[in-house]
Protein backbone atom coordinates (compact mmCIF):
# COMPACT_ATOMS: atom_id res chain seq x y z
CA UNK A 1 0.00 0.00 0.00
CA UNK A 2 2.50 2.34 0.79
CA UNK A 3 4.33 1.92 -2.84
CA UNK A 4 0.98 3.65 -3.79
CA UNK A 5 0.75 6.33 -1.73
CA UNK A 6 4.02 7.47 -1.32
CA UNK A 7 4.72 8.91 -5.37
CA UNK A 8 0.97 11.12 -4.63
CA UNK A 9 2.51 12.15 -1.46
CA UNK A 10 5.54 13.50 -3.05
CA UNK A 11 3.81 14.65 -5.75
CA UNK A 12 1.30 16.86 -3.40
CA UNK A 13 4.50 17.78 -1.19
CA UNK A 14 6.37 19.04 -4.18
CA UNK A 15 3.52 20.90 -6.39
CA UNK A 16 2.97 22.67 -2.60
CA UNK A 17 6.60 23.84 -2.54
CA UNK A 18 6.64 24.24 -6.05
CA UNK A 19 3.54 27.02 -5.68
CA UNK A 20 5.51 28.55 -3.10
CA UNK A 21 8.57 28.68 -4.88
CA UNK A 22 6.95 30.00 -8.24
CA UNK A 23 5.00 32.57 -6.12
CA UNK A 24 8.26 33.80 -4.18
CA UNK A 25 10.42 34.15 -7.76
CA UNK A 26 11.00 38.14 -7.84
CA UNK A 27 8.95 39.95 -10.41
CA UNK A 28 11.51 42.19 -11.35
CA UNK A 29 13.41 38.78 -12.28
CA UNK A 30 13.49 37.91 -16.02
CA UNK A 31 11.70 34.31 -15.98
CA UNK A 32 14.14 32.81 -18.39
CA UNK A 33 17.36 33.78 -15.80
CA UNK A 34 15.56 32.10 -13.22
CA UNK A 35 14.35 28.94 -14.50
CA UNK A 36 18.21 28.82 -16.26
CA UNK A 37 19.05 28.72 -12.23
CA UNK A 38 16.25 26.39 -11.88
CA UNK A 39 17.50 23.96 -14.43
CA UNK A 40 21.13 23.96 -14.14
CA UNK A 41 20.42 22.80 -10.18
CA UNK A 42 17.60 20.54 -11.42
CA UNK A 43 20.26 18.59 -14.03
CA UNK A 44 22.89 18.57 -11.73
CA UNK A 45 20.73 17.03 -8.83
CA UNK A 46 19.10 14.59 -11.70
CA UNK A 47 22.44 13.29 -12.12
CA UNK A 48 23.61 13.03 -8.88
CA UNK A 49 20.46 11.34 -8.03
CA UNK A 50 20.99 8.56 -11.40
CA UNK A 51 24.35 7.15 -9.74
CA UNK A 52 22.93 7.19 -6.32
CA UNK A 53 20.15 5.32 -7.48
CA UNK A 54 22.01 3.36 -9.96
CA UNK A 55 25.50 2.29 -8.50
CA UNK A 56 27.79 1.68 -11.42
CA UNK A 57 25.02 2.98 -13.49
CA UNK A 58 25.89 4.36 -17.49
CA UNK A 59 24.18 7.25 -17.96
CA UNK A 60 25.35 7.25 -21.93
CA UNK A 61 23.84 3.91 -21.67
CA UNK A 62 20.53 5.35 -20.61
CA UNK A 63 21.08 8.00 -22.90
CA UNK A 64 20.40 6.06 -25.91
CA UNK A 65 17.11 4.68 -24.46
CA UNK A 66 16.12 8.30 -25.24
CA UNK A 67 13.04 8.75 -27.35
CA UNK A 68 11.12 12.07 -28.43
CA UNK A 69 8.85 12.61 -25.49
CA UNK A 70 11.97 13.50 -23.19
CA UNK A 71 12.96 16.29 -25.46
CA UNK A 72 9.18 17.19 -26.46
CA UNK A 73 9.07 17.05 -22.15
CA UNK A 74 11.69 19.81 -21.88
CA UNK A 75 9.86 22.72 -24.40
CA UNK A 76 6.26 21.23 -22.49
CA UNK A 77 8.33 21.96 -19.05
CA UNK A 78 9.23 25.52 -19.67
CA UNK A 79 5.95 26.89 -20.99
CA UNK A 80 4.22 24.93 -17.45
CA UNK A 81 7.03 27.20 -15.74
CA UNK A 82 6.45 30.18 -17.58
CA UNK A 83 2.89 29.75 -17.40
CA UNK A 84 2.91 30.11 -13.57
CA UNK A 85 5.37 32.60 -13.51
CA UNK A 86 2.97 34.83 -15.33
CA UNK A 87 0.13 34.00 -13.84
CA UNK A 88 1.62 35.02 -10.37
CA UNK A 89 2.67 38.12 -11.78
CA UNK A 90 -0.31 38.71 -13.45
CA UNK A 91 -2.46 38.74 -9.91
CA UNK A 92 -3.48 35.54 -9.34
CA UNK A 93 -3.58 33.93 -5.61
CA UNK A 94 -1.60 30.82 -5.19
CA UNK A 95 -5.15 28.83 -3.77
CA UNK A 96 -7.33 29.87 -6.67
CA UNK A 97 -4.43 29.85 -9.43
CA UNK A 98 -3.86 25.68 -8.33
CA UNK A 99 -7.54 25.31 -8.33
CA UNK A 100 -9.02 26.71 -11.48
CA UNK A 101 -5.84 25.37 -13.43
CA UNK A 102 -6.30 21.91 -11.47
CA UNK A 103 -10.12 21.98 -12.49
CA UNK A 104 -9.77 22.86 -16.40
CA UNK A 105 -6.61 20.08 -15.91
CA UNK A 106 -8.64 17.31 -14.92
CA UNK A 107 -11.44 17.97 -17.44
CA UNK A 108 -8.55 17.70 -20.64
CA UNK A 109 -6.81 14.94 -19.33
CA UNK A 110 -10.04 12.84 -19.96
CA UNK A 111 -10.43 14.14 -23.25
CA UNK A 112 -6.45 12.96 -23.67
CA UNK A 113 -7.01 9.71 -22.31
CA UNK A 114 -9.84 9.15 -24.28
CA UNK A 115 -8.34 9.85 -27.85
CA UNK A 116 -4.82 9.27 -27.20
CA UNK A 117 -4.71 6.21 -24.86
CA UNK A 118 -8.05 4.60 -25.69
CA UNK A 119 -9.19 5.31 -22.20
CA UNK A 120 -13.03 4.98 -21.52
CA UNK A 121 -15.07 8.11 -20.53
CA UNK A 122 -17.72 6.88 -17.96
CA UNK A 123 -20.81 8.05 -16.57
CA UNK A 124 -18.86 8.83 -13.36
CA UNK A 125 -16.01 10.75 -15.81
CA UNK A 126 -18.90 12.99 -17.02
CA UNK A 127 -20.55 13.66 -13.73
CA UNK A 128 -16.94 14.32 -12.54
CA UNK A 129 -16.57 17.52 -15.62
CA UNK A 130 -19.75 18.78 -14.29
CA UNK A 131 -19.28 18.88 -10.82
CA UNK A 132 -15.37 20.50 -11.62
CA UNK A 133 -16.92 23.70 -14.00
CA UNK A 134 -19.88 24.04 -11.15
CA UNK A 135 -17.38 23.87 -8.53
CA UNK A 136 -14.93 26.47 -10.35
CA UNK A 137 -18.31 28.52 -10.67
CA UNK A 138 -18.75 28.53 -6.78
CA UNK A 139 -15.20 29.14 -6.25
CA UNK A 140 -14.98 32.21 -8.43
CA UNK A 141 -18.47 33.90 -7.72
CA UNK A 142 -17.67 37.23 -5.98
Amino acid sequence: MINYIWPIALVVFSNVMYQICAKSVPGNLNPFASLSITYLLGAVISVILFFVFNKGGNLFQEYSKLNWASFAFGFVIIGLEVGWLYAYRAGWQVSMAAIVQSAFLAVALIFVGYLIFKEAITWNKVVGIVICLVGLVFINYK
